[in-house]
């Protein structure tokens, strides 16, 4: 059995990616979840973690044994494990193409992590509202994000971003729960896409789990004082 460490639901955007698939991809796993309460060296959090992972982050997969961390490496080996559930798109250039807008997910967009961390179970449209004024980084990546999702969605006719759902759904997930959360601006059809993402069985189950978390982390906090 797949055994997957996540860290918290609500925060986790990194977790949230391969748990969503699995769970999406009906691929049975066991969840075990290590709470976050500081990235400190000597937290509990690090100190738990570092037993499976040197790098002493979430996700982390493990195989019998064996571990994978970075969330790349982790859905290349399910969709390799998995072949007959088809994780990435069947025609090489699609397949090429899922990749590349993931690896531009993995290493970019760096200015709305920054300004709208996840935060699944808060709604903040005011600031979302503010960075959206204050932040033209923020702007130019969403606009590319609008401009890479319309462009996948009419090539391959919806309702995902290759057609059926993949990886590359799985990967911009949290992107989909931050716009929700911050109410950042967007066409009609990524809103309709973001619903549909929102609405698959895997997605909502996550956010169910997120929130009945009801923790409220300070440093995962940079507009709340209180939930």
């Amino acid at each position: 059995m797949l055994k997957l460490y996540i860290g918290n639901k609500n925060y986790s955007s990194w977790s949230m990616r391969p748990w969503v698939l699995l769970k999406q991809a009906g691929i049975d796993f066991d969840e075990v979840m290590i709470r976050f309460d500081s990235f400190e060296a000597g937290s509990e959090f690090k100190k738990m973690l570092g037993q499976v992972n040197p790098v002493g982050k979430v996700p982390v997969l493990m195989d019998e044994g064996f571990a994978i961390w970075d969330t790349l490496a982790i859905v290349e080996y399910i969709a390799e494990k998995f072949p007959e559930k088809k994780l990435w798109p069947p025609d090489s250039k699609a397949r090429a193409r899922a990749r590349s807008v993931c690896a531009e997910m993995h290493s970019g967009f760096t200015a709305l992590r920054s300004a709208c961390p996840m935060n699944i179970e808060a709604s903040l449209p005011e600031i979302g509202q503010l960075v959206w004024r204050d932040k033209p980084t923020l702007q130019a990546e969403i606009t590319r994000i609008v401009a890479m999702w319309s462009g996948l969605l009419t090539e391959h006719g919806g309702p995902m971003l290759f057609g059926q759902f993949s990886i590359a759904d799985a990967y911009f997930t949290p992107v989909c729960m931050r716009l929700k959360t911050y109410a950042l601006p967007v066409p009609p059809s990524i809103s309709a896409y973001v619903d549909r993402v929102c609405s698959l069985p895997g997605v909502k189950a996550w956010t169910d789990a997120a929130l009945l978390e009801k923790d409220f982390l300070d440093f995962e906090e940079p507009y709340r004082v209180r939930r």
